[in-house]
């Protein structure tokens, strides 16, 4: 599954908190959410590169978007039916994606 093999990216990368969200019975746009942490800039960086970067090797898959930037604390890659937050602490904390999506099963 694309959402479990972009959480273990993350570990591997030292990604803070990954969880997957299942929203296919709650959402219309997309199936899964994965969230994660950086401790910085460099390592939003490095998690979002390695992540496509095994994405791609692994499962022949490229991003359809990517949105955000390590300067802006938050990066979205798009994978159609799994989209992949990565957060700065501060900002994961603001946003609140899992309380906001807490319907969601966490897998």
């Amino acid at each position: 599954m694309l959402a479990q093999s972009c959480k273990k990216v993350i570990l591997e990368k030292k990604g803070i908190s990954p969880i997957i969200l299942d929203l296919r019975k709650i959402s219309s746009f997309v199936d899964f959410f994965v969230i994660c942490t950086a401790t910085s800039e460099p390592h939003l960086k490095a998690l979002t590169f390695g992540l496509e970067q095994k994405i791609r090797e692994e499962l022949n898959l490229h991003p359809l978007h990517i949105e955000g930037s390590p300067k802006s604390h938050w990066v979205i890659i798009d994978y159609g039916p799994v989209l992949v937050h990565v957060f700065m602490e501060e900002e994961r904390a603001f946003y609140e994606l899992e309380k906001l999506w807490g319907d969601a099963p966490v897998l």
